[in-house]
Order: structure tokens, then sequence, then C-alpha cells
């Protein structure tokens, strides 16, 4: 799911990817919210926020709304940015780099939880948003913006069109990919909700608190490790066909 691009690629593909990368976003965005009292998965409130304040001539106070935009939009580049710089290269799978530090990233702030007091809130939302950015981009051009993650407002928009052209057959006769588009928008949206729900258990019932990104890091560790052995064990199947 990680490593098929362009015509490669399948509905199959996109869902796979779509469910564990939804899942890790809503697990995120609990965890955050539950921490920090922040979201950390969409710029949506925080762009409110911050007109909010420059409208009320708040300057100042308006400036880490920005940063957790920016933060976001960093994210985003640097993972764009490191897929077209190592397209070209055939031995790597430019989709990992970003998912490492994806990785890495949640894992850090889980660990330093431990060890340090995290007397900076606003830092941890700005790590977690760039995750998010890095997540966010990576997802859309491996799928070619099929797929988004990190954030319901524009998948519950897609989903009402598409439902409702089911109701039209005479100018949307494709039925059956207006319903597998469906399926993935759905799914999408219940993985987002179920790592929302085990986050909050998590964090909650048994306190937790930071370290559920620890499972969310996990989470991506082990769909890589998974997609790694499935394409060997496919390459070597065919080698010896």
């Amino acid at each position: 799911m990680f490593r098929h691009q362009g015509k490669s690629r399948t509905f199959e593909h996109n869902l796979q990817i779509a469910t564990v990368l939804s899942f890790v976003a809503g697990m995120v965005n609990v965890t955050g919210f539950l921490a920090i009292k922040q979201l950390t998965t969409n710029v949506t409130g925080h762009f409110a926020l911050f007109i909010n304040d420059v409208a009320n001539f708040e300057f100042w106070k308006g400036t880490i709304y920005f940063l957790y935009i920016f933060s976001f939009l960093f994210g985003s580049f640097t993972s764009s940015f490191l897929i077209e710089k190592y397209r070209a290269n055939k031995k790597l799978n430019v989709y990992v780099l970003p998912t490492l530090i994806e990785i890495v990233l949640l894992l850090t702030i889980a660990i330093a939880s431990d060890f340090l007091e995290l007397n900076y809130p606003d830092l941890i939302a700005c790590v977690l948003l760039f995750a998010m950015g890095v997540q966010n981009s990576f997802v859309s051009k491996i799928s070619k913006a099929v797929v988004r993650t990190t954030h319901l407002t524009g998948l519950f928009t897609d989903l009402g069109i598409e439902l409702s052209q089911l109701f039209f057959p005479e100018t949307h006769p494709d039925k059956v990919k207006i319903k597998r588009t469906i399926k993935l928008r759905l799914y999408i949206i219940s993985f987002f909700f179920l790592g929302g729900i085990v986050a909050g258990i998590l964090y909650s019932t048994f306190d937790l608190k930071f370290n559920v990104l620890i499972f969310a890091a996990v989470t991506l560790l082990i769909s890589l490790f998974y997609d790694d052995i499935r394409f060997r064990l496919i390459k070597t199947k065919r080698k010896f066909m």
C-alpha cells in the first residue's frame, strides 16, 4: 500500500492505506485534544481563531495560531519535498521517508513525556500538526488526492455529494465507481472515529497520556513492515514462476 504508484495502484491499496492512516490520525487528534486542549490534525479551527485575534487587534496572541497553521503547512511541504527529491531513486521507496519522520516525531513526544515535564503545550501542538501535515501530504500524493486522512470536513462534503449522485443514474451512470468511492469515505471516517475512541480509552482509562502516541507510531511501523514483507513475497513468487 506504500509502494504501488500510478497505474499499478488499485482501489484496495488506497483502502488499506486510508484505514491505517485515518486510524492513526484519529488517535493523534484525541490524544492532542485531551493532553493540551488543542486540535492537532487540522488547521480550520486555528485559522478561525487566528482571524478573530487579528480582527480584535490582538496580533501577538494570534501568532500562536499562525504557528499552528505554518507547522501543518511546513509538514506538508517537507513531505512533498522529500518525495520529489528522491523520486528518481529506484532503490528507495520515497513514501517510506515521510512515514518514518512521522513515526519518529510521535515516539519523541511520547518518550519525552515520560522523562521530562512538558511545559510547552504550544510546541507539542506544532510538532503534532507538523506530523499530520507530513501524513496528509504523502497520502494525497500517493493516492493522487483520492485519500485524505487527517480531517473530516471535506470527507463528509464529498460523501454527501456522492450519496446524492446515486439518485441520478442518468447523469451519473457509473454506479460501481460511486459506490466504491463511498466505501472509501466510510472507511476513513469509521477508522478515524475508531482511532479516537481507542485513544480516549487508553488515555483516560489506562492513564497513558502521551504514551498513546506510541500505539499510533507502532501502527505505522507494523504497516511498513507488513507492506515490505508482502512486497518481497510477491517479488519472490514472481521470480520462481
